[in-house]
């Protein structure tokens, strides 16, 4: 089985059992939570949103955090509004999280956060690998990837994908690299239109201003539950798990594209190393929960098990390895 770089990064990094039993085992720090926040870097209904309000979810239901914990959506710039708030307004503060994931990565290597790069915050936890999806609405004509690859190649203004993220973002980029897999020449002829969050990049499909859809599988459960789309490929490199199981990868289909979006938290960079060591830990925690398991498992998301200074040389990792991706595709110089 082959895998992108990237996908390497996050087999190599999924199980670090010693970790695993070294945050179940250390000691309670002087910090206490009170007020928690999750920041959601784009409206309801997309990737972000899905991370704050299912692990807020479970801290609360495992009694890891006093009360409930408070989402709040901050869109635009493909999360860079969020990004500058936490840096310069919130820099200090111990109680604040943040939902990122491999889109976050991107637009990091990219420079797309002008002024902002990954060393401004701190890296928490990962809390499982997404993979990415395309589809199309339910009535489509489109029945195959390869049928999408083959009209994208007819006619490539017959074709606009909706996205989640920005230009040049995570969402565009697994499209751009499933066209080259897909022999499609010059990936610059691919179109793309960006909005802020899965959620809203569904309802244009769904409306009939866009003729595919690129995202992540835990972003249109709902979407294919209720039957309102079909799903051409999984860019994973075999079948995934549960409700997801009846859908062909790309790499089924002859081409051979993988789409691996890490899901996680970053915090203030100025939070206290008490404070950090308690959300690493609570974090952690709610990954290591059977609450958890069951919501990878009905949600598409495989194993990333990460934590702490393992998650930082993870992400920094990701970083390098998609700015690599973005100068090979004419994304960045």
């Amino acid at each position: 089985m082959k895998h992108t770089h990237l996908t390497t990064h996050l087999l190599r990094w999924a199980a670090p059992v010693g970790l695993a039993l070294a945050t179940l085992t250390t000691p309670a720090t002087a910090f206490e939570a009170s007020n928690t926040e999750c920041i959601a870097p784009a409206g309801a209904g997309g990737g972000w949103d899905f991370t704050c309000r299912q692990v807020g979810k479970a801290l609360q239901d495992l009694k890891l955090i006093p009360g409930s914990m408070q989402v709040v959506n901050k869109a635009g710039g493909g999360g860079g509004v969020a990004y500058a708030e936490v840096v310069n307004k919130r820099n200090a503060e111990n109680n604040v999280i943040v939902a990122a994931s491999s889109a976050t990565s991107t637009r990091l290597a990219q420079g797309a956060y002008p002024g902002n790069t990954m060393t401004q915050v701190r890296w928490l936890a990962a809390v499982g690998a997404d993979y990415g999806i395309i589809a199309v609405a339910k009535d489509s004509p489109i029945k195959t990837l390869p049928d999408l690859i083959k009209r994208m190649k007819a006619d490539p203004k017959s074709v606009s994908f909706a996205g989640g993220s920005a230009v040049g973002g995570w969402d565009h980029l697994k499209v751009l690299i499933t066209a080259k897999k897909g022999g499609i020449a010059d990936v610059r002829t691919v179109k793309y239109v960006a909005f802020d969050g899965g959620g809203e990049a569904v309802t244009q499909l769904l409306a009939g201003k866009v003729q595919a859809f690129t995202g992540d599988a835990s972003e249109v459960k709902g979407f294919v539950d209720a039957g309102s789309i079909k799903v051409l490929a999984v860019l994973a490199p075999e079948r995934l798990g549960g409700d997801f199981s009846a859908f062909p990868t790309a790499k089924e289909q002859g081409i051979n594209s993988i789409g691996a979006n890490w899901r996680g938290f970053y915090a203030p960079g100025g939070m206290s190393d008490d404070a950090y060591k308690f959300w690493v830990k609570q974090i952690g925690a709610v990954y290591d929960s059977a609450q958890w398991k069951a919501t990878m498992a009905s949600n598409g998301l495989a194993p990333l098990n990460s934590r702490g200074a393992d998650f930082t040389a993870f992400v920094k990792a990701s970083v390098e390895e998609i700015q690599g991706i973005s100068k090979e595709i004419g994304l960045i110089k």
